[in-house]
């Protein structure tokens, strides 16, 4: 949800809903200036009236870094789309080359990036497991093309392709 505060277009990152003995309800939201990237709290009574902004989201694809800002392409129109790091955040670490997303725009400005909830990637390194290291359930530290580091079985082996959940960050399957 986007709205404006104090002539501002901001996006609430978070909202609580809050009921404390013998008062009134209240909401309190966490909400980002999209123009200053500031971060602050607002609490809204029952009564107080919002004005709300419309949010749009589109996929989009990957396509290559411009410095420390990532490019992103719509794959209808061909037309691209660049994206602070603050905006990419973690969703770095499964975004690959032609790797779609799904952004949430507000005034034409992305507010926000969403990867799917489950990406492959390539091992680029996984050490052997050691012989003997047979019990159940045990895992090793392996690198994935994005950098990021998980636990995998020891069967994975460097050049596999795996399915990685992207929420939690662990290993799903071998693609």
């Amino acid at each position: 949800m986007a709205l404006i505060n104090n002539g501002d277009v901001c996006v609430v990152i978070e909202n609580k809903h809050n009921t404390p003995p013998n008062m009134a309800a209240s909401v309190v939201t966490t909400i980002r200036n999209i123009g200053t990237g500031k971060v602050s709290h607002l609490r809204f009574s029952t009564g107080d009236k919002v004005e709300t902004v419309p949010l749009f989201t589109k996929t989009m694809e990957f396509s290559y870094m411009d410095g420390e800002d990532w490019v992103f392409v719509d794959p209808e129109t061909y037309e691209p789309v660049t994206v602070t790091p603050e905006i990419v955040g973690d969703a770095k670490n499964y975004i690959v080359a032609n790797g779609e997303v799904t952004m949430t725009l507000v005034e034409d400005r992305v507010v926000m990036l969403e990867v799917p909830p489950s990406v492959t990637l390539e091992v680029t390194d996984a050490p052997e497991g050691i012989r003997g290291d047979t019990a159940s359930n045990v895992q090793k530290s392996i690198t994935l093309e994005t950098g990021i580091t998980i636990q995998a079985p020891l069967f994975i082996k460097t050049g596999e392709k795996i399915r990685v959940d992207t929420r939690s960050g662990k290993y799903m399957e071998r693609a």
